[in-house]
């Protein structure tokens, strides 16, 4: 699988006229960006990202990302920024991915972990606030994974949300508004809009079964 992904995340405030931004990464310095994504050392095995600007872009100092040099492998490489709180703002997540091969099986979706988050710890288990992003495994799963930690447990949305499967780059964003509802784009398009409370299975449902309930004996059929 080859990924090249650059990111940007930021806040943007009700009455602000420029967002705030947390991460944004566009691999311009060289080889700085080693010192800012920090490959975990969980696993021996975890495969290793490359800079690159892939066999193909407009500009090739621009277009640069990171790149997996390996398939078959799994990838761990977070980065800090500073801690921060989306309550009565907007909070946008986006990142651009390029499958360079006609993959039938890989992810490209990154994860937002709480501050406590050990870099050199990090595995595909270590708990994360917000999962988004393409994932592909085979003709049957093509999809957008949006899923966000609500207490504990990793919620998925109840929507089917396809991703893109061919060989171009492609910007994904994910917007979250302080009404609770959200916005998913794939190149600035819209392909997924609602509310949480209706799109993800957090509150509790209106109506349960009584464990206890049975039919009266003179149930007239």
């Amino acid at each position: 699988m080859l990924l090249l992904v650059p990111l940007l995340l930021g806040l943007l405030g009700l009455a602000a006229a420029e967002p705030t931004v947390y991460l944004k990464e566009q691999f311009l310095d060289g080889d700085g960006w080693t010192d800012r994504w920090i490959e975990s050392k969980q696993k021996s095995d975890f495969g290793k990202f490359v800079l690159s600007s892939g066999k193909f872009y407009g500009d090739q100092e621009k277009d640069k990302g990171l790149q997996t040099s390996q398939d078959t492998s799994f990838y761990a490489l977070p980065s800090r920024f500073e801690s921060f709180s989306n309550k009565d703002k907007t909070l946008v997540v986006q990142f651009t991915v390029k499958h360079e091969q006609n993959i039938d099986c890989g992810g490209g979706y990154m994860k937002l972990f709480p501050d406590g988050l050990d870099q050199t710890d990090m595995h595909g288990d270590s708990e994360y606030n917000i999962m988004f992003g393409p994932d592909i495994c085979g003709p049957g799963t093509k999809k957008v994974h949006v899923i966000f930690n609500d207490k504990g447990k990793n919620v998925l949305i109840n929507k089917d949300i396809r991703c893109k499967d061919d060989e171009f780059t492609h910007l994904y964003t994910l917007i979250v508004r302080p009404d609770h509802t959200y916005e998913v784009k794939v190149d600035n398009s819209q392909v997924e809009s609602g509310s949480l409370e209706d799109d993800w299975d957090v509150l509790a449902p209106k109506k349960i079964k009584d464990p206890d309930a049975a039919k009266p004996e003179n149930w007239d059929e």
